[in-house]
């Protein structure tokens, strides 16, 4: 595949992996071949049913496009203008939402939107979102800031574990320290064939699932996920602990601290990729510039008394050295490692050529963090460093090195501040994680949506509560919280690994043993280090992560089965001739609504629709270019008959299948005007929408809103608050489909449209919100 690759050029796709792209239609799948067939066939029984029987009147009330009205809005009921501006428009049966509509009408709304607006930054466009990739030098220090500040404890993690056995047992630091070079070096490169191998991008999850099994997958990822909040707790610990080596007096603010960072590490990534690239690259080239500049001050040091190590102090052995001392002060240096398959997650956020500027980027990372790790450990060992309860090794090194002043201020700020960003590997990974399961119908669907800054937003604040959550609860003690550290993150390289082994020997290319080995070598080592981690560290916090893992993975295999026995029941049958296709049961009875509203729709009563159907409210309905411009509120008629109900049915439709087709069945059988409406959040899904209407029928009048900014309740509630003002008389019933769920949690997996649209139009009068429901089975 790579060679192929290579000779069809930078931007072929290998048939087995589809591209990979964080694109805001996630959130609507096209329909498959099988379901356009069974819309087509709806279609025509729709077309001969409207045949034979033709509604009362299909002539609308008024213009859904709004065109008519553009500029001379009619007052709403409170004196305030229609927000017809709010949707310009740009080719036929289409509107565009406009910034100002994508928030609330509310005093409340108008306020959070300033706020959010103020913190975030103002919303951007979906077709801004290739604009928001990242190029190798803000990628760099984006994706490496865990990976390279880990060689800030990572060492001593090593040493703690060795000094156990007294102080002569320090000497083993440097061939521990050297095989852990070798591992780093052969999970890097193994990690750059999985990049070559998914050039589209494909991290552990990913490359699990497609050698191994979902079940594998899940399992990688379930690890991940772990190692993702432990990351953002870890690192932010190591930060805090950095300013309380150098000011003791803060250590009682430990926590306040702490959260305080992950507070401000939300903000900051929920503005963005690049907003975030560029506020936390700096800390991190700060951070490299400043170790590199104690490595050759420490080793000309050490070069002036000929390479002659300083001797420790004496350190009494609490156990006999043995291998299992040895091997768990190699898992301990491990934690070094924790990030580095940053780069193979985020190979879509690359610019251009993606896969070839993930590689390089991955290249220079391993490098950096080779030298960096070699190079702290070569001058712990030379300047006889041992741990201190109150003082980190990095901190007594660089005060051995500087002495104190101005370069040991520089190396500590450098130090704390990268420690302190390091989370943000995490929070850029951990959206995208949950991105890919929810894509696969494992994770909650709302991790689809890209937030106003076309950042995964529920995923960066998931990860911030569950960090923060962590922290409290440790403490913020970094030593507690590394022994759950290690676990998750080797059970997802060593899945990882072994599926590119499955994966080399099912292609067979050229090449492929020795890449197949390469792969394989990796899975060993990491497995060496996940059992050795495992064991060693069960009783000191590692269990929580061996208990955690499978509870997340059946969790996953739950939601998957909730959203399979959903996608069962809203697939659109290929209904027998003479039966009702909008019914699962090919019945005739349509299924009843649920009928809410505000204003004139609580005089109506929850049987509004339906009055409104058998009154032939429609017959003096004027076509929209017979409409005359109304008065003001005082001159509204107070409909308090059936017969003086003017009608018209709105239907807002997502996606065709089983769903939307009863809510548009329920509509047209009232025998009013109805017509439909879809929100999209770029002119491709709108277009392919489109398309998909024309094969069901196009049966009834359809009206576009291309929303770009994401938002769907607030741009559809303005819209009928806007056709309320053209036409007050005129009642407005918004037919929404609603999916009823036997167990209260699986309302979690929902974004419930219905309540929220039914809370947006509330305090509209002459709007009745009626929700047409759809029980999911057992």
């Amino acid at each position: 595949m790579v060679g192929r690759q290579e000779r069809n050029g930078p931007g072929a796709t290998p048939p087995e992996h589809p591209t990979i792209t964080f694109s805001p239609s996630a959130e609507f799948p096209p329909l498959n071949e099988t379901e356009l067939a069974a819309l087509h066939d709806v279609g025509q029984r729709w077309r001969a049913e409207l045949r034979d029987h033709p509604p009362r009147d299909t002539v609308l009330p008024l213009d859904p496009s709004l065109e008519q009205y553009r500029h001379r809005p009619a007052p709403s009921r409170f004196h305030r203008l229609g927000q017809i501006e709010m949707f310009p428009t740009e080719r036929r049966g289409q509107l565009t939402a406009t910034g100002s509509a994508s928030t609330t009408g509310s005093r409340f709304g108008r306020a959070g939107g300033a706020l959010r607006r103020a913190l975030l930054g103002p919303p951007l466009a979906s077709a801004a979102v290739l604009q928001e990739r990242m190029r190798k030098l803000v990628a760099l220090p984006v994706l490496s800031s865990d990976l390279l500040s880990s060689v800030a404890y990572g060492p001593e993690a090593m040493i703690a574990i060795l000094v156990l056995a007294g102080s002569g047992a320090l000497n083993l630091s440097l061939p521990i320290a050297a095989a852990l070079v070798v591992l780093m070096i052969t999970v890097g490169t193994s990690y750059r064939q999985t990049v070559y191998a998914y050039p589209h991008g494909a991290g552990s999850y990913l490359v699990a699932s497609d050698s191994l099994g979902p079940r594998f997958g899940l399992t990688a990822a379930a690890g991940l996920i772990l190692d993702y909040v432990l990351t953002v707790s870890v690192s932010v610990a190591a930060g805090v602990e950095a300013i309380t080596s150098a000011l003791p007096g803060l250590a009682p603010y430990t926590v306040l601290f702490g959260l305080l960072v992950i507070a401000g590490l939300l903000a900051g990534n929920l503005r963005g990729v690049r907003a975030a690239g560029r506020l936390f690259a700096a800390p991190t080239y700060l951070f490299i510039a400043a170790i590199g500049l104690l490595f050759v001050v420490g080793l000309v040091r050490a070069a002036g008394r000929g390479f002659e190590p300083v001797p420790p102090p004496p350190v009494g052995a609490v156990e006999g050295l043995g291998l299992l001392v040895v091997l768990r002060a190699f898992a301990s240096g491990a934690a070094s490692m924790t990030g580095i398959e940053a780069v193979a997650d985020a190979v879509p956020a690359f610019r251009p050529v993606e896969w070839r500027q993930a590689r390089t980027t991955l290249t220079w990372m391993v490098g950096i963090l080779v030298v960096l790790f070699a190079g702290l450990t070569l001058l712990i060992h030379f300047n006889g460093l041992v741990p201190r309860a109150d003082e980190t090794l990095l901190s007594q090194l660089a005060r051995a090195t500087f002495r104190t002043g101005p370069w040991y201020a520089l190396i500590q700020a450098a130090t704390t501040l990268v420690l302190l960003l390091a989370a943000n590997t995490a929070f850029n990974d951990f959206p995208r994680l949950l991105f890919f399961l929810a894509r696969d119908s494992y994770a909650p669907r709302r991790f689809l949506h890209m937030g106003d800054r076309l950042a995964f937003s529920n995923g960066i604040i998931a990860l911030a509560v569950a960090a923060a959550l962590i922290f409290v609860a440790f403490g913020g003690y970094t030593q507690s919280l590394i022994p759950l550290y290690a676990v998750g993150v080797f059970l997802a390289f060593t899945l990882s690994q072994s599926g590119m082994v499955m994966h080399w020997r099912r292609r067979r290319e050229r090449g492929w043993r020795w890449r197949a080995a390469l792969n394989a070598t990796g899975a060993v080592l990491c497995a060496l280090v996940l059992v050795t981690a495992a064991i060693t560290k069960f009783f000191e916090g590692a269990w929580v992560v061996v208990v955690a893992v499978p509870l997340l993975v059946l969790l996953c295999l739950h939601i998957r089965w909730h959203y399979d026995a959903m996608r069962q029941a809203l697939t659109l049958p290929a209904a027998a001739p003479g039966t009702d296709p909008a019914r699962p049961d090919g019945g005739p009875e349509p299924a009843q609504p649920r009928s809410s509203g505000g204003g004139d729709a609580e005089r109506t009563g929850s049987g509004g629709g339906d009055a409104a159907a058998r009154s032939g409210a429609a017959e003096d309905a004027r076509r929209p270019n017979e409409v005359e411009e109304t008065s003001g509120p005082g001159d509204l008629r107070v409909d308090l008959s059936p017969g003086e109900v003017r009608h018209l049915v709105v239907v807002p439709v997502a996606r065709l299948n089983l769903a939307a087709l009863r809510a548009l069945a329920y509509a047209t059988s009232l025998g009013q005007p109805a017509f439909a409406v879809h929100l999209s959040p770029e002119q491709e899904e709108a277009d392919r929408f489109r398309r998909q209407w024309e094969i069901w029928g196009a049966h009834l009048r359809l009206e576009t809103i291309i929303s770009p900014y994401r938002t769907v309740i607030a741009p559809l509630a303005q819209y009928v608050a806007a056709l309320h003002s053209v036409r007050p008389e005129v009642t407005l019933t918004v037919v929404v489909p609603e999916i009823v769920v036997r167990h209260l949690w699986h309302q979690l997996l929902h974004t419930r449209t219905e309540l929220r649209l039914r809370r947006a139009l509330r305090d509209v009068p002459g709007v009745v919100v009626t929700s047409v429901p759809i029980h999911l089975p057992e």
